[in-house]
């Protein structure tokens, strides 16, 4: 099995502590007056969705996490499922409203997203870092309100809600970031 070294460490690695995989979600060197050199990691439980806090010092050692990133198409939700397939394997794989988590508001009918396998069973997904999504509802824009950094609610195809800026109307075509859940631009449809 791999493992990664101090100076491996970053945001983004995926590590095994205790047999169950971890997400490295914040990373922190500290150089004391004196001593060993310090690294303060937040890692996130990608079963769980709980968080630990714990130091390591320089030259301590992580077991790498046995991990599989795949390609899959989003396909459907039914209830509380949400049904992905790969994209070489034709396989189908299910994800929880809870594993998915907030990732729902972005999802469209074929979209193509990364999931995360441990042990072959999927534990996660990521959307794309941007996508377009169709506004369906909103409240006109007062007049005037252009100019300024108004923002207004604005509900899209998947349901969900984000805030936009005043000059946005149904039938617009707007950008999401993913990582933050914010309006990058309107989209010229």
């Amino acid at each position: 099995m791999a493992t990664y070294k101090t100076n491996d460490f970053r945001k983004g690695l995926k590590v095994q502590i205790d047999g169950e995989p971890y997400l490295m979600s914040e990373m922190n060197f500290v150089k004391p007056g004196k001593g060993n050199a310090l690294y303060k990691c937040k890692l996130r439980n990608l079963l769980r969705g709980t968080t630990l806090d714990r130091t390591y010092k320089g030259g301590d050692e992580l077991e790498a996490a046995d991990v599989e990133d795949i390609s899959t198409q989003y396909l459907y939700r039914q209830g509380d499922t949400f049904v992905f397939m790969h994209d070489e394997t034709f396989e189908q794989y299910e994800l929880s409203a809870e594993q998915v988590d907030v990732a729902w508001k972005y999802l469209k009918d074929g979209m193509k997203c990364s999931m995360t396998l441990f042990n072959g069973n999927p534990i996660t997904m990521d959307p794309p870092i941007h996508v377009e999504l169709l506004v369906t509802q909103c409240e006109p824009g007062a007049k005037g309100d252009t100019a300024t950094n108004v923002t207004k609610p604005a509900v899209v195809e998947t349901g969900a809600e984000f805030s936009v800026p005043g000059f946005i109307k149904e039938g617009n075509v707007i950008k999401i970031d993913t990582r933050t859940g914010e309006y990058t631009e309107r989209v010229n449809n």
